[in-house]
């Protein structure tokens, strides 16, 4: 059989669909998509009409030869249909390249719509969702199913359409031919066509497994080799576990591997027996009534020619359905996400944050972390079905204000709700009950685009992209100069450093900013903020986790990111935000205390027991090896960098 032939037969074998019915509003859409292209699809499906016809031609021909050979025509009739063979021959492999650059320009060209239509809604997607979902998961929507529902327009379309063509011209031939031959031919197709279905499902319920697999050793990998996996898996000390289960797994893809081959050259080898029966009935059959003289000599040939013609396209469209409905899945997995609707976004009239000095209002908010059946996927979290209960209550009616200029502090305890609060001003999150003010209108009310120049957030873990300092530090403005970098690096204190680096700001800082310290990265984010511009500044737990140098260093950036801004700060170290105009002490959702510093302290209540519990708090004996010591906090060591160079 031909190389074609068998390209067909593995594509029907390996497709993997999942048999169940769909909707028209998917052909719908997928029509949608493929509109813009419109012109393109008619031009292949031309194309691929004429190869189809050319594909029949040259059999017929090919028996004419044969027989103006046997009944001692002359040389020119010879010459010319060998010449007119060449010639469709020719015409075959222009028109095949020209319907492979017609498939790859289709398909390619519908993978950049759909891979930018997921692209951009997932960026719209609030917090919420990405909290929840697994990466290589959405990456694989990105990746395995776009080019899957691509396949339906440069594969199964080229297919279908080219099989319908030849099977049909094929069998006018073979039948005007012979029509008892043929019938007879046809006697064998369901030898060749039931175990070409049933081998299919067989090879796509091991390619699923086998993908699955794949997906979670992907995941494994991605969630193990990043710099925090692998330190993580190092400090707790199971290399040898990790590297079992990782095993165990491509162990069950190997065999999956072995079982796949051995079942496709069983199944090869079957089906090219059963194509030489069909042959030797061809010969055996067309060779009695030839010597009958019923049947030409040259009409055998062109059988047989033809007969490997029917096979491949009957074989094919055999197992078109599965290769539509492979596609179809592929479509309905990247809709699901494209109908996952974001719970925040602007507004018709959307406005601007009003020019000048800033002020921050929260009056009366509640707010609940949204249910995950509002911001997820089952398939995306890898789970069989999602939570459907809605979130309890994590902030009980806040209110606070924070003057143009100002600086508020929140203190309390750990889950309090004070990050919370930090993620409603920008409006990564929106309220349920309440309101956020910046500028004196609702964040709701507001652009995203005026909101995000107006605010600038640092949080704790300093997160940088696996990328240059110049590029991370370009993500706040790109048309900044070199000049402005360097500025907001010599105030954020890190100018020296990025210049002793091997390509100053070229440098590429590492996945996450690993590559540098901790009170490094966040520096590298005050500078970054800076280059922005903003006129609200909140930060959470910016110097959390820090040593004292590094926090003294960070703090001393943060006074000059600070400096005439709006500011709500989260701190676990009352000593970083002893000078804030208002201190709000949050527990449990709730504002239980307000005031500045020395109220708070004289008040007695909550903040004071916090207060103490950082400074007056004496703590227990140690024992060191080399012997016993007794230390008293903020008595023989300084507890924060900023009493360190008070």
């Amino acid at each position: 059989m031909e190389t074609t032939a068998w390209q067909q037969l593995h594509s029907v074998m390996t497709a993997q669909a999942e048999h169940r019915p769909f909707a028209r509003a998917t052909l719908r859409r997928i029509g949608a998509f493929a509109r813009p292209h419109r012109r393109r699809i008619a031009q292949f499906v031309v194309v691929s009409v004429l190869t189809a016809l050319l594909a029949v031609a040259t059999p017929v021909l090919a028996g004419r030869v044969v027989d103006a050979i046997v009944s001692h025509g002359d040389r020119g009739t010879v010459v010319r249909l060998s010449t007119l063979i060449a010639l469709i021959a020719l015409a075959e492999a222009a028109l095949g390249i020209l319907g492979r650059w017609l498939s790859a320009t289709l398909g390619e060209g519908l993978i950049l719509d759909l891979r930018t239509a997921v692209f951009d809604h997932v960026q719209r997607m609030p917090v919420a969702f990405f909290t929840r979902t697994r990466t290589g998961a959405l990456v694989s929507r990105l990746n395995n199913d776009v080019i899957g529902a691509q396949r339906a327009f440069s594969n199964t379309l080229s297919g279908v359409v080219g099989n319908v063509v030849t099977l049909l011209l094929t069998l006018a031939v073979m039948l005007t031919l012979s029509w008892q031959i043929t019938l007879l031919a046809l006697v064998l197709l369901p030898v060749f066509v039931v175990p070409a279905r049933r081998t299919g499902r067989r090879m796509a319920r091991l390619q699923r497994e086998a993908a699955g697999l794949n997906a979670a050793m992907g995941t494994r990998m991605t969630e193990r080799f990043s710099a925090p996996g692998a330190t993580l898996v190092k400090l707790f000390g199971r290399p040898a576990e990790e590297s079992a289960e990782f095993a165990a797994r491509a162990r069950r893809v190997r065999d999956i591997g072995v079982r796949t081959a051995m079942a496709q050259s069983a199944f090869i080898t079957a089906l090219t027996l059963v194509s030489a029966l069909a042959l030797a009935l061809v010969y055996g059959l067309g060779g009695w009534f030839a010597l009958r003289g019923s049947l030409q000599a040259g009409s055998i040939v062109s059988l047989a020619l033809l007969l490997t013609r029917l096979y491949a396209p009957l074989t094919s469209l055999a197992g078109a359905r599965v290769e539509v409905m492979s596609a179809l899945v592929s479509f309905e997995r990247v809709f699901e996400v494209l109908d996952l609707q974001p719970l925040i976004e602007d507004r018709p009239d959307a406005r601007k944050v009003p020019d000048g000095p800033v002020a921050v209002e929260f009056e009366g908010v509640r707010f609940a972390y949204p249910a995950a059946d509002k911001v997820s996927l089952a398939s995306l979290e890898e789970v069989a079905t999602l939570d459907t209960r809605g979130g309890a209550d994590v902030l009980h009616g806040v209110s606070f204000r924070a003057e143009p200029g100002q600086t508020v502090a929140l203190v309390g305890s750990s889950g309090a709700g004070k990050s919370t609060i930090a993620a409603l001003l920008p409006r990564l999150y929106d309220v349920d009950e309440g309101a956020v003010r910046v500028g004196g209108v609702d964040v709701r009310d507001l652009s995203a685009a005026s909101l995000r120049a107006t605010l600038g957030m640092v949080t704790q873990d300093g997160h940088l992209f696996h990328d240059t300092v110049r590029a991370n530090l370009l993500l706040a403005r790109p048309d900044a100069t070199e000049e402005e970098l360097w500025d907001v690096l010599r105030r954020a204190r890190l100018d020296d450093l990025v210049r002793s680096l091997p390509d100053g700001l070229d440098t590429v800082v590492g996945e996450r900013g690993y590559r540098l310290s901790g009170g490094e990265r966040q520096r590298l984010t005050i500078a970054r903020l800076l280059l922005a511009r903003q006129r609200v500044v909140i930060l959470d737990e910016a110097t959390a986790h820090l040593d004292n140098t590094s926090e003294a260093a960070v703090q001393e950036a943060l006074t000059e990111a600070l400096e005439g801004r709006t500011a709500v700060v989260i701190a676990h170290r009352l000593s970083t935000v002893r000078a804030a105009d208002l201190i709000l002490v949050v527990e449990s959702g709730r504002v239980v205390e307000r005031g500045t510093h020395e109220q708070l302290l004289a008040a007695g209540g909550r903040y004071a027991e916090l207060y103490r519990t950082q400074f007056d708090r004496t703590v227990p004996p140690m024992e060191p090896r080399t012997g016993t010591r007794t230390e008293t906090a903020g008595q023989n060591r300084p507890d924060t960098a900023a009493e360190a160079v008070a």
